[in-house]
């Protein structure tokens, strides 16, 4: 069985109602699929299935689009995974769709291609920003004193939500290099015309303001292993766990 969660994290402030009750009822007997389906919103029309349920034939995101059904499996990533459908069914409905439609369009082969990429990295790593605008160009430029420390108050507007649920699992055991793959939440952030483009931003979430208590100490910025500069390399590869 799982370690158990620290529902006080910052970054697990969105799930902490149901994942506490999930948890007690996963780790009192209850199949995780169960136990995910129980605390389902009635706008999620998808069910969570035992993966076996699954079978060998079709890929994961066609299954979950064609069949709406969510294969799940007895692990801390897929809890993660069901917790996340929970709390953003539109955006795990419309990330299955359009890997579904490039399924069959041109198959499975040992390339995801350009949207596919994207669409794994998000879904695995991925995060929604809200906040003003001096935010959002720090942000983009990587400016990290900029973001976290001269315009630290205005932390106050903004809002981050992690929905990439490798990096929820990652967080179980926090390092400063864990990063997530932000989007800015504005209409079109997920069409593909915008996700063709590879328009994430690196934000280290350990920075976050009121996230880590280290940060309190503004040095905490001042390592270019992890907030690198503006124009550094930065790696926007398929993210680990890919399912089909």
């Amino acid at each position: 069985m799982i370690e158990p969660i620290d529902w006080q994290q910052p970054w697990l402030a969105a799930y902490r109602e149901p994942g506490a009750r999930i948890e007690a009822r996963w780790r009192g007997g209850e199949s995780l699929w169960d136990a995910l389906n129980a605390e389902r919103p009635s706008s999620l029309q998808h069910r969570f299935v035992p993966h076996a349920a699954r079978g060998a034939a079709q890929a994961y995101e066609t299954v979950v689009h064609e069949r709406g059904e969510i294969p799940t499996r007895e692990s801390l990533h897929d809890f993660f995974n069901g917790l996340v459908w929970l709390r953003e069914p539109a955006m795990k409905v419309r990330v299955s769709e359009l890997h579904a439609g490039e399924i069959a369009r041109r198959g499975i082969t040992g390339i995801r291609g350009t949207l596919r990429d994207a669409l794994t990295l998000f879904d695995e790593s991925g995060a929604w920003f809200r906040g003003p605008q001096e935010l959002v160009d720090a942000l983009r430029r990587r400016q990290w004193r900029r973001l976290f420390v001269d315009e630290r108050a205005r932390w106050r507007e903004a809002s981050v939500l992690i929905v990439g649920h490798a990096l929820l699992e990652k967080l179980q055991m926090p390092r400063k290099m864990h990063t997530a793959h932000v989007l800015i939440d504005v209409a079109g952030a997920l069409d593909v015309p915008h996700l063709i483009m590879k328009p994430f931003l690196p934000l280290p979430v350990l920075g976050v303001p009121g996230w880590w208590a280290a940060n309190d100490n503004h040095s905490f910025y001042d390592d270019p292993s992890v907030f690198r500069p503006e124009g550094s390399p930065r790696s926007i590869s398929s993210a680990r766990r890919c399912r089909s």
